[in-house]
Order: C-alpha cells, then structure tokens, then sequence
C-alpha cells in the first residue's frame, strides 16, 4: 500500500507535468503569433533545414526555448505553489533543492 507521501508526490508530479505542458503550449501559440506579426513569415518549422537562414534559425531557437522554458517554470512554480498551500509543505521533490543560504557550504579563500 503506497504512503501518503508517495501518492502526494505522484500527484503533484502529474500536475506540474500538465501545467508545464500546458504552459507550452500557450506560450508556442503565443511566440508563432508574435513570430508572424514580427516578421511577417510563418515562424521556422524546422530551424535545421538549411533553407532557413542561419539568423533566423538562431533568432528562433533563442527565443523560443527561452520562452518557453520560462513558461513552463512559472508554471511549474505554480503547481509547486498550490501544492504546498493544500498539503502545508513543499512536494518532497523540491525540499531538498540546496538553495538555503544559511545550510551553503562557507566560502573558501
């Protein structure tokens, strides 16, 4: 019989994999739109094919994966955030995510 535990972090698993996915989604529609109004071209499909000009493949790349990856990290933290304020505590995937400053290793001169 699985923990509580267990089931909590397999739930907020699946619900931050659906908010990132989500997320996504929204932000490639969004960037396809702006790539249009921006250019007046359809965005690349393919930024490898070598019909596309190395500037633009560059161009969408850097600024897909960027907003994208943002994307799904808000979003992300979101889910980690309605998580936390449901159950009282953090996803026990992010607990131990060495970000406390008071627990970081002393600098060494």
């Amino acid at each position: 019989m699985a923990s509580s535990q267990d089931s909590n972090s397999k739930l907020y698993s699946v619900l931050s994999l659906a908010a990132a996915l989500g997320a996504a989604t929204v932000a490639k529609k969004g960037l396809n739109t702006s790539w249009r109004a921006a250019t007046g071209k359809n965005p690349p499909a393919n930024p490898a094919d070598p019909d596309v000009s190395l500037g633009e493949a560059v161009m969408w790349a850097a600024v897909s994966g960027t907003l994208i990856g943002v994307a799904r990290m808000l979003a992300t933290r979101r889910a980690a955030h309605y998580y936390a304020k449901s159950t009282g505590h953090l996803p026990p995937q992010l607990q131990k995510d060495g970000q406390d400053a008071k627990k970081a290793p002393a600098p060494t001169s």
